[in-house]
């Protein structure tokens, strides 16, 4: 079972605390059994909200396993392509750079 994100936690809990609050003013109960049943209704409307927030997405590797259409390889990100080795061979050492000519 995967873990719940910080976004899920926190909507969930905000809404138990929230539509708890609420559901008690607007109902006026002062019976132990209405109490109850409007705290289980908060927590039960918190669990609906938490599991509603989006789950973080997965792994390239894992959405490749699950049937990706696209291989791992092409969801790689492109690389700048390397210098020339003639302008390579002329450049500058940086600052601060160690060299190992000597």
């Amino acid at each position: 079972m995967p873990r719940p994100t910080p976004a899920q936690i926190a909507y969930g809990s905000a809404t138990v605390v929230f539509s708890t609050l609420a559901m008690l003013l607007l109902s006026q109960t002062r019976s132990g059994i209405g109490v109850a049943i409007v705290a289980v209704a908060g927590l039960a409307l918190g669990l609906l909200v938490a599991m509603s927030v989006p789950m973080s997405r997965t792994p390239a590797r894992a959405r490749h396993a699950e049937g990706s259409p696209e291989p791992v390889a092409a969801q790689a990100p492109k690389r700048a392509p390397a210098r020339p080795a003639a302008a390579a061979a002329t450049a500058r050492p940086r600052l601060g750079h160690h060299s190992l000519r000597s």
